[in-house]
């Protein structure tokens, strides 16, 4: 792996002056050595990496190197006959690529379309080189639903990973900073991007929105990253202090992991992203979105007292559980939910749960 500081070193000359955002580092590189596979040191990091030239020997990145033109054109080639609308999000000139929340936070600043993903693509290509288009985005759109032979053409190895793969397409964009479940690697395939991130534990210095209120299914940071107000939001300052960024090109992907707060830039007039989503986690297990959502409706309101009662619960039976520690007063056939986590063992605690639910809803 190359040195980290040195990368940062290099990368960091390579930002342009005009850039937004004053960060504290640039996003470690991981030297590529086998374009389009991805080394399980990556696979395993806990930290952010760019890995340059990843898939840059894709067949799409010829065509988007030709020019937007040939980029929608190749896409168009694969666009599966009859695949059913995409969801194009589209908002006027003046929201300047920030799909966000509109004044009074009732409602957004975008609408949303269903639209046939060619009608998406000439519209893109109608648009090119205007001043100020209107905003037009596809978001996380199933590859192999809609361009069925992309991944075939365009491989990418992830050594033990089965990955969901997501296509992103749109023209200038700002999509607020927000969190992901599973790990990331995102590949830029025609234009630029600019990546943002900052570590989890700056929740606290983000200003998130609303949880299940969103623009796009994610909480989102409330900053506007081209122009932060530290008046209203003087702790992100602390934020960017901890921050990273990259600026990607054609070919050049990065490694975002689980739970990573990620602004992302398309700065082109013709964007494509192309992303692939896993989980270090058995498939059965739950979003541990639901079960905070249910622990703000079942203990945030209780006396401090005893919030602080099940903070030292929660920490005993699962932020700090230990087998070990029920093996020696607990026989193995009665341990229930204390012993090892199964698929078996989680259904029954869910159903369970959907009971006690289901009885406290129709009290």
């Amino acid at each position: 792996m190359a040195d980290p500081e040195t990368r940062a070193m290099d990368e960091q000359a390579r930002q342009p002056e005009d850039a937004l955002l004053p960060v504290a580092a640039a996003i470690p590189e991981y030297l590529v050595t086998a374009p389009g596979v991805v080394p399980d040191e990556v696979l395993q990091s806990t930290r952010p990496l760019v890995l340059r030239g990843l898939v840059a020997h894709w067949p799409a990145l010829a065509a988007a190197r030709q020019s937007p033109e040939a980029a929608i054109a190749y896409l168009h080639g694969l666009e599966r006959p009859g695949a059913p609308p995409v969801t194009a999000t589209v908002g006027p000139p003046e929201i300047e690529g920030r799909f966000f929340y509109d004044d009074a936070f009732t409602g957004f600043n975008f609408r949303r379309e269903e639209v046939p993903l060619g009608v998406v693509l000439a519209t893109l290509r109608k648009y090119l080189g205007q001043e100020r288009p209107p905003a037009i985005y596809v978001a996380s759109t199933t590859i192999d639903t809609w361009l069925p032979g992309f991944r075939a053409a365009n491989a990418l190895a992830l050594r033990g990973q089965d990955p969901l793969a997501s296509i992103w397409i749109g023209n200038r964009s700002r999509i607020a900073a927000h969190q992901d479940l599973p790990e990331n690697i995102a590949c830029v395939v025609a234009g630029r991007r600019r990546v943002t991130l900052f570590p989890p534990e700056q929740l606290r210095n983000l200003y998130v929105g609303p949880l299940e209120f969103t623009p796009a299914g994610q909480p989102v940071s409330l900053v506007d990253f081209a122009a932060p107000d530290l008046a209203r939001f003087p702790r992100f300052a602390e934020a960017m202090s901890h921050a990273m960024r990259a600026e990607l090109g054609p070919g050049d992907a990065v490694f975002i992991p689980s739970m990573w707060w990620h602004h992302m830039e398309g700065l082109e007039d013709f964007n494509v992203l192309v992303n692939y989503w896993w989980r270090r986690a058995p498939a059965w297990m739950d979003n541990p979105m639901d079960a905070l959502m249910l622990a703000i409706a079942s203990l945030r309101g209780l006396p401090p007292e005893q919030r602080a009662l099940w903070r030292d619960a929660f920490a005993h039976y699962v932020f700090e559980y230990d087998e070990d520690a029920v093996a020696g007063h607990v026989p193995p056939p009665a341990r229930g939910v204390l012993g090892p986590m199964a698929e078996a063992r989680a259904a029954r605690i869910r159903a369970k749960l959907l009971q006690r639910l289901a009885r406290r809803g129709s009290r």
